[in-house]
């Protein structure tokens, strides 16, 4: 399982010592296995509690994680928000940041476990639900979080950031290639 780094954008408020790393690979029956892990001062950010998971828009506004995957031959892209309360949302866009549409499906399944220092959350999610990225052996992906401290600032985290202001969105942020054949757990 690949183990990368987030990197905060270097234009956005920084925290004080938080690492953000993430666990990636994708399972044998296609499912999509991502573990974010927050070190830091956890308690000095703001962490949703725990709820019901459930669908819910603008999880960005908050601490969130998020996954963006696309196949090389299209413009067209999905993303999977997740908060650590559980709460999910999943959208498909047919151009950067153009025709985006919620998607209704089986949701993903999350786990959280937190401390003073830690925080780790753990995202399934069934990729033979999006048949648009049935079609290629190669997966782009973009991993990034959005880190909220107890005063509200925001943080911006991802693997790699484009030129200008954070934009989650942009292709040069689709760092990271795997290939469900060779990235099976």
């Amino acid at each position: 399982m690949p183990s990368v780094n987030l990197v905060p954008h270097p234009d956005t408020t920084r925290f004080e010592a938080l690492q953000l790393r993430a666990n990636v690979g994708i399972s044998p029956l296609m499912a999509l296995d991502i573990q974010f892990v927050l070190k830091g001062n956890i308690d000095k950010l703001r962490i949703p509690g725990d709820s019901v998971p459930r669908r819910a828009d603008n999880l960005w506004q908050h601490t969130c994680f998020e996954v963006f995957i696309a196949t090389p031959q299209s413009e067209r892209y999905l993303e999977f928000n997740v908060a650590p309360s559980s709460e999910w949302a999943i959208y498909q866009f047919d151009s950067y940041r153009g025709g985006m549409a919620a998607i209704e499906v089986t949701p993903p399944i999350i786990s959280t476990n937190r401390s003073h220092n830690h925080l780790a959350v753990n995202v399934a999610v069934d990729l033979r639900l999006f048949p648009a990225l049935h079609n290629d052996n190669e997966l782009r992906v973009a991993l990034s979080a959005v880190i909220e401290n107890s005063a509200g600032d925001l943080s911006y985290w991802a693997l790699a950031h484009p030129p200008g202001k954070p934009d989650f969105h942009h292709r040069d942020s689709f760092a990271l290639t795997l290939n469900p054949l060779k990235n099976s757990l």
